[in-house]
């Protein structure tokens, strides 16, 4: 089998390789690099026409954003995920192209995408011509997969993005009888010094916050993803403030945070076995607790900003790319009693890096606008550490190669002398082809 790396490679996002064998062409994800100028995979469009399928690990926009882009150019083949995947790709997708208009991501490709998916259920094996290819948990959002490809020979595993920390949410990856000859690992946070402390202490350092933030009659802003860190976010304020922790306030949710809950809510046998009991045989659902206020539209907005009592607002986007949390900081973000807290990653060249690395002004259209509230980053992460990357490791059986991509190429590297001395470990660069087997 032959790799060749259109995305991901010794940088954070675009996510998207291809996979050869004799028969078969297929990609794994298929996403945008969101920034200060959106980046896309360096596969060009003639080369999309001889793909025979689409593997989609997850929904999360740097690993699916191009697939509208895909279809615009006549592709007409298959697009393979988890039933949670394709519902959560299908409102992200739409939202991204809504309100980002991206360049080279036409909306004309979107109907033929939905039309496109081919769902299957984790442990289904299904092929693509001479390819055997399985998903299993990677326990990062709801319905995110590794993937495993066989061609009869050599077996590879392809993380895209895993946590093998269980959440509020998620059962960890599934790392039980992994075997292969080859592993695709991402290395977000594989530096030397990307330990992650313990949740349950950040935890209490952010409730802290807010009660501090609250009890000065202020408003604590939380830019979240809109699928994963929101309803992370959303279940943890919500078991805080039933049980005393946090004072009884609003919890507003903008943005498509809400049609992401609704999508957890139905899907929730994807969610870990303690969530689906308090759903089904407790009837307390947590998706649906009377400590969320929902807010969608310019009015509602409105009246959460103006009003003077303190209140928690989760709302997209997680980096201040775009969405209502822009509205937001326009209008909060000047009163010091407020609060932002950072709870995501922050890619390089957005507003919430910028925010992260002490900014005081941040552009919102035309406009420049002062930062004077309290900006916090309190580390929450959906990925594994070093110590669990390095773990995962050890627990694949036969292995021979690990190929490090999905990280800063200084992490990676990092990442990649540690895993050295026991196997064969590259850190490829974009377009950059590596024969497994």
């Amino acid at each position: 089998m032959k790799l060749t790396f259109y995305g991901a490679a010794s940088e954070i996002g675009r996510s998207c390789i291809m996979l050869e064998s004799n028969d078969a062409r297929v990609l794994l994800d298929c996403g945008v690099k969101i920034g200060r100028a959106d980046e896309y995979p360096m596969i060009e469009d003639a080369d999309l026409a001889g793909i025979d399928a689409i593997i989609i690990s997850h929904a999360h926009l740097d690993h699916s954003a191009y697939l509208p882009h895909v279809f615009s150019t006549g592709y007409n083949n298959p697009v393979y995920s988890t039933k949670p995947t394709m519902e959560l790709i299908n409102i992200l997708v739409t939202d991204y192209l809504r309100i980002s208009e991206p360049e080279n991501v036409e909306k004309t490709g979107l109907q033929d995408m939905q039309k496109h998916f081919r769902l299957v259920e984790f442990h289904q094996e299904f092929n693509v011509k001479d390819l055997t290819i399985k998903l299993v948990p990677a326990g990062h959002i709801l319905g995110s997969a590794m993937i495993e490809v066989s061609d009869g020979k050599q077996k590879l595993i392809y993380t895209g993005d895993m946590n093998m920390r269980g959440t509020r949410l998620l059962e960890p990856a599934y790392t039980q009888l992994l075997h292969a000859d080859t592993l695709l690992m991402e290395s977000t946070y594989g530096g030397d010094t990307d330990m992650f402390p313990s949740e349950k202490v950040i935890i209490n350092q952010m409730i802290g916050s807010i009660k501090e933030t609250a009890s000065s009659g202020g408003k604590i802003i939380i830019p979240s993803f809109g699928v994963g860190r929101a309803q992370e976010m959303l279940l943890l304020l919500d078991d805080y403030m039933k049980s005393g922790q946090i004072p009884p306030m609003p919890i507003y949710a903008d943005g498509m945070i809400n049609k992401a809950m609704r999508i957890h809510r139905h899907n929730v046998i994807y969610c870990r076995e303690e969530l689906q009991k308090r759903i089904l045989l407790n009837d307390d659902d947590p998706f649906k607790s009377k400590n969320f206020i929902q807010v969608g539209t310019v009015a509602e907005r409105k009246k959460v900003m103006t009003e003077k009592e303190p209140s928690i607002i989760v709302t997209t986007s997680g980096m201040l790319t775009g969405g209502p949390v822009l509205k937001y900081m326009e209008r909060l973000g000047a009163d010091p009693n407020n609060k932002v807290i950072i709870v995501g990653y922050q890619a390089e060249g957005t507003r919430g890096r910028e925010l992260v690395n002490g900014s005081r002004k941040i552009r919102v259209g035309p406009k420049l606008v002062d930062v004077n509230l309290k900006v916090e980053q309190y580390h929450l992460s959906a990925h594994s550490d070093r110590q669990q990357l390095v773990s995962l490791v050890g627990k694949v059986e036969g292995l021979g190669k690990v190929i490090l991509i999905h990280g800063d190429k200084a992490k990676s590297n990092e990442l990649a002398e540690a895993i050295r001395k026991d196997h064969e470990t590259s850190v490829p660069a974009l377009k950059d082809e590596i024969t497994v087997g």
